[in-house]
């Protein structure tokens, strides 16, 4: 590798994020004289300017900004190999901030027994959630987040996953509805209810409705929300009937009051696929003590409440 700089890769991460020669050499410890001569090279290497002057300042050109996201996961990957390992870890003194990405419904559910199991454990630690609009996974590739907990379906490939909890689909409606007055719940008399769904990507469509085309039937979906609490909620106060994974539940059984949502749920007359939820994360952390435990603890709390 005679021919390859590495520390160049360091240099242009530090150069596109600070945006500044001067502010670079700062962060690198060199003067801004020897920060220059460094650009100068990565121009040359790169045949791109890489940065250019807009009035007092520089900004990325069009080739830089297409690096900067790979450039700046390079040198993390890099700084993670080479970090001494680390010792044995002190929870009771840990100090870090942890970063989850979760579903409205496990904000909702098991966010405050995650909350108090990891502050009661680690009280010097902060806690930040937040919402999936969507299953991306640069966020994780970035290091903008920890940990991401959601449905397990085929993540890319250098991410790695822990089953959590296996979850299924129920019916639920409100206390007293028609549909739970008189005979047994059957597919067809599911089927002509009037129907409320949970999509984030606002679908009509999801895996009760393959379930039911499999049947020759079609069921009426009136109304689409973001998450399943929402579809709860509806279906509470109106005919509207909701199909939900039993984890929104809680710890209550199928056929039970639901009293936070003043529903009833109960089992879907048909088959459904079965929903696995998982913990995703990137490789960068397999290893980091801190990390192994967070996920150690958010797998406990999820057995704790779904055993």
């Amino acid at each position: 590798m005679e021919d390859i700089d590495l520390n160049l890769l360091v240099a242009l991460d530090v150069l596109l994020a600070e945006g500044s020669v001067t502010e670079a050499a700062k962060r690198l410890g060199l003067s801004p004289s020897a920060m220059s001569r460094t650009l100068s090279r990565l121009r040359e290497v790169m045949g791109d300017p890489l940065l250019v002057r807009a009035g007092r300042s520089l900004v990325p050109t069009r080739f830089a900004e297409t690096l900067q996201d790979r450039v700046r996961a390079v040198t993390q990957d890099a700084r993670a190999i080479l970090r001494p390992a680390a010792g044995e870890l002190d929870i009771t003194t840990l100090e870090a901030t942890f970063s989850i990405r979760v579903s409205e419904a496990f904000l909702e559910l098991l966010a405050a027994p995650l909350v108090a199991a990891m502050t009661q454990a680690a009280p010097h630690v902060r806690i930040r959630f937040a919402l999936k609009p969507d299953k991306e996974p640069h966020m994780l590739r970035e290091g903008l987040i920890d940990l991401e907990i959601g449905v397990l379906g085929v993540p890319a490939p250098e991410l790695r996953t822990r089953l959590l909890i296996r979850d299924r689909l129920v019916g639920v409606v409100r206390e007293g509805h028609p549909l739970l007055a008189d005979s047994a719940v059957t597919t067809d008399r599911f089927a002509a209810c009037d129907h409320v769904a949970a999509s984030r990507r606002g679908d009509f469509a999801d895996a009760i409705d393959g379930a039911l085309e499999s049947r020759g039937l079609k069921r009426a979906i009136r109304v689409v929300v973001p998450g399943f609490p929402d579809a709860m909620r509806i279906a509470a106060s109106t005919d509207f009937v909701a199909a939900v994974p039993i984890s929104c539940l809680g710890k209550n059984k199928v056929n039970e009051l639901v009293t936070e949502f003043g529903i009833r749920s109960f089992e879907l007359p048909f088959e459904t696929p079965e929903i696995l939820i998982a913990a995703i994360w990137h490789p960068r952390v397999d290893a980091d003590p801190a990390q192994r435990w967070l996920r150690n603890i958010v797998a406990r709390v999820c057995r704790t409440a779904y055993p």
